[in-house]
């Protein structure tokens, strides 16, 4: 053994796991105003779409990494390592719940550091490249049995014994029964993003020129797909923690996330999942075709069944499936990987999703490390082949997309991990919120309809900024 890991070793902290359960209903949106005001706070899933929410701040570690340093993953395996569960205290449930780790995102430019891309973006946001928090206190919602569950690590060494923890925590969720918010209407007109009303990092005519150009690079067989995206900017000096709360309540999804880390806030309600793993079992789920869902059910039966018999939109994500298996391939036992949801169209509040999702058995030397340099960034969200892929869009978009298309999730100090894409997610800095939205062009894509596609997936997004916005004022 190394020095080093030597090193790693005798710096590891084994914590002790311990739990309580509450039969209540939570005030959801009170404990998130609770949280938002707390250091570091991070919150996810925090909607009734989920089965699982979870609140968490004051970290008491903090791991970032920054562009321009070197080594990202040796660094984040060495901040991994420094705790471990104490197995006898692990805590058993029939579904995978977060009781205590690691939470926050992963840069979709970390993967310059996975593959060799050309780096000729501007990083306007300057945002750290990964940015995780290590909390022993956690409160999880189960919204099916509106049970709460409170969990607490022992740390060695700990400045506050099991019992002040709890108290913590309880009287969080007291003081959110307290919270009171103003209520919004539970529908919401969709007002038709007119571009020309925000800031755009490209404008339409410049997406229609790199559209031109990604169907040449698609015709001369460089690329098979490209998922190309804008960014909305727009003014806004409202609490973040209200955007995130509107669109809990409009604009819903499985893998919501919300990150306050102080000089900057996150807001996604991203619907897809990165990955998910437990007991050596990783499942991920790419989306790829989407139509817009509205009021006017009639219109959105023909939406629905336009998508589901699309042969382009299944093509296309028949196309991210195969490298999903791929990068599967790479860390994955042989003749585990295997397709457990086959094409599926899902409901969402503004639009209708075709998904699937693939499942591998991890091979028994694969650390999460390991995991994310195979799988990282998602291909349903660069195309395929990805190295190409991400080289052209490099070459397209003129700024960094840092947290979006990259991952927010957590990892829990059981081996327990989940993470979305972040797509549907909203950047908030220096008073300014960043929307930014894309679609996968392939062959006999329409320049015109991938556009309008984009837009629909700004929609709620920019409707929630511009309602809170006006709010505060």
């Amino acid at each position: 053994m190394s020095t080093e890991a030597l090193q790693i070793k005798s710096k590891r902290q084994t914590c002790k796991l311990c739990w309580k359960k509450i039969d209540i209903e939570l005030n959801m949106t009170g404990l998130s105003e609770v949280f938002s005001a707390l250091d570091s706070a991070s919150i996810l899933g925090g909607n009734q779409a989920t089965r699982f929410s979870y609140w968490a701040a004051e970290a008491v570690d903090v791991f970032e990494f920054n562009a321009k340093e070197d080594q990202p993953f040796e660094k984040l395996q060495e901040a991994l390592d420094k705790y471990k569960l104490d197995t006898d205290s692990k805590f058993e449930h029939v579904e995978s719940i977060f009781t205590g780790g690691w939470i926050g995102y992963f840069s979709y430019e970390l993967g310059r550091y996975i593959e060799k891309i050309p780096s000729t973006t501007e990083d306007d946001l300057k945002m750290p490249l990964i940015k995780l928090c290590f909390y022993d206190k956690v409160i999880c919602y189960d919204n099916a049995e509106k049970t709460c569950w409170l969990f607490v690590l022992e740390l060695p060494d700990d400045r506050q014994r099991q019992k002040e923890k709890f108290a913590e925590l309880q009287k969080l969720i007291n003081n959110s029964k307290e919270i009171r918010t103003n209520k919004l209407p539970k529908k919401y007109p969709l007002v038709n993003i007119d571009p020309a009303q925000f800031k755009t990092n490209i404008s339409k005519d410049y997406y229609l020129k790199s559209f031109e150009e990604i169907k040449q690079n698609i015709y001369l067989g460089n690329v098979y797909q490209i998922n190309f995206s804008l960014r909305f900017q727009q003014r806004y000096t409202a609490k973040p923690i209200e955007l995130f709360n509107w669109q809990n309540l409009h604009n819903s999804c499985d893998y919501a996330a919300y990150i306050d880390s102080g000089d900057f806030a996150i807001v996604s309600t991203s619907p897809e999942m990165f990955v998910t793993i437990r007991d050596g079992i990783i499942s991920t789920k790419p989306i790829k075709g989407t139509r817009p869902r509205c009021l006017d059910e009639k219109l959105n039966r023909q939406n629905f069944k336009e998508l589901l018999k699309s042969d382009k939109e299944q093509a296309e994500l028949n196309m991210i499936i195969d490298l999903e298996r791929n990068d599967l391939g790479r860390i994955c036992k042989a003749g585990t990987i295997k397709v457990v949801q086959p094409r599926t169209i899902e409901e969402y509040p503004t639009v209708f999703h075709a998904v699937a999702t693939v499942q591998g058995k991890l091979k028994a030397d694969v650390g999460f490390c390991d995991m994310l340099k195979a799988m990282f960034p998602g291909g349903s969200i660069t195309g395929a082949p990805k190295i190409s892929s991400m080289k052209i869009i490099d070459e397209l978009e003129p700024t960094q997309r840092g947290v979006y298309t990259g991952a927010i999730g957590y990892i829990g100090i059981d081996g327990n991990v989940c993470l979305n894409i972040a797509i549907r997610t909203i950047i908030i800095t220096d008073e300014n919120a960043y929307v930014q939205v894309g679609s996968g062009i392939v062959a006999d894509s329409d320049a015109q309809a991938e556009w309008d596609e984009a837009l629909i997936k700004a929609d709620a997004l920019l409707t929630g900024i511009k309602i809170i916005q006006e709010k505060s004022l």
